[in-house]
């Protein structure tokens, strides 16, 4: 055998490993109904005061990195580097579309994009979140072998955005939506697979009742398991998705290139209501615009019905 061919299953995956440490992505916002809420960049850890945003903020993830599976078993792998919970919610109705948004991601980082939810059981800003139990809701792999298709390829070439929607059979509450890509261009080596984890909280109103069980995000996976340890240049013929099955009230939903955006949010909630709560929104001129700036949140006036929203108070 010539020693050209081991050159895709040896020397290729040796080369990505050395230069993993270069920064990748992170998800930044998501759009709700056509709503732009902004999500969390490690720049603002340095804005006085530091916006309010319904995305975890994760100050330590300053070169936009990952967590190995290694690490898979630390609070980090909850919601990244250093996770802690957002200060705001973003108001959502069981069976909407959620579209995360995403800095340029890389073609060549193919992997499985999955989406988890975890009930708060309270207010989930001020949740453990080694506490949190998180049920999968959206799972895609490897879509394709003819053209080495991934659905980390999908989110890329679909404005580097990607579409989940909330089951509609689950209790109303506050839920942290946890959202991940991982990255198998390393992982044929020990610890070579990339996870990134960004997290937001959610205020769930939905006519449902199911509270689904779930597991510990450092259970999620183990370093060995067939979905993380993976050789993408050893020409496999086939993909098995990691983590626990997909939650059987799950909604499928077709990956398309994302609709305009038309407003911002400006008012958040900290819980949910019976009745459907949307925050207050600006319109803006452009989508462009709405990316360009980061939301403003700004607390939003109690209603005296006690099924009205509770603010969240700006800090």
């Amino acid at each position: 055998m010539a020693l050209t061919d081991f050159v895709p299953s040896i020397i290729i995956p040796a080369l990505l490993s050395a230069v993993s440490v270069r920064a990748h992505g992170i998800a930044s916002a998501i759009v709700i109904d056509s709503t732009f809420y902004d999500g969390y960049n490690p720049s603002y850890q340095w804005k006085s005061p530091p916006p309010t945003v319904v995305g975890w903020s994760v100050p330590d993830d300053l070169q936009n990195t990952f967590i190995a599976p290694n690490q898979f078993n630390t609070p980090d792998m909850v919601c990244h580097l250093g996770a802690k919970p957002a200060g705001a919610a973003a108001p959502v109705e069981g069976g909407d579309v959620i579209e995360v948004q995403w800095t340029p991601w890389p073609a060549s980082h193919k992997g499985p994009v999955i989406d988890y939810l975890a009930n708060c059981n309270g207010p989930c800003e001020t949740v453990d979140k080694t506490k949190l139990k998180f049920f999968k809701i959206g799972e895609s792999g490897w879509l394709d072998q003819a053209s080495d298709l991934w659905a980390a390829n999908v989110l890329t070439n679909n404005n580097n955005s990607w579409l989940v929607r909330i089951p509609e059979d689950i209790a109303p509450g506050n839920y942290v939506l946890r959202h991940e890509i991982i990255a198998l261009h390393a992982a044929a080596n020990p610890n070579g697979a990339q996870s990134y984890p960004f997290c937001y909280n959610l205020a769930i109103d939905s006519k449902g009742t199911a509270k689904p069980d779930g597991i510990p995000a450092g259970e999620l996976y183990g370093a060995s398991d067939p979905g993380i340890k993976f050789d993408l240049f050893s020409h496999q013929t086939a993909y098995i998705i990691p983590g626990p099955p997909l939650y059987s009230g799950a909604l499928s939903v077709s990956q398309t290139k994302p609709g305009a955006i038309t407003a911002t949010a400006t008012g958040v909630y900290e819980y949910t209501v019976a009745a459907r709560a949307r925050a207050a929104v600006t319109t803006i001129a452009t989508a462009a615009a709405a990316v360009a700036t980061p939301t403003t949140l700004v607390a939003t006036a109690k209603v005296g019905s006690p099924a009205g929203p509770k603010a969240t108070p700006v800090l």
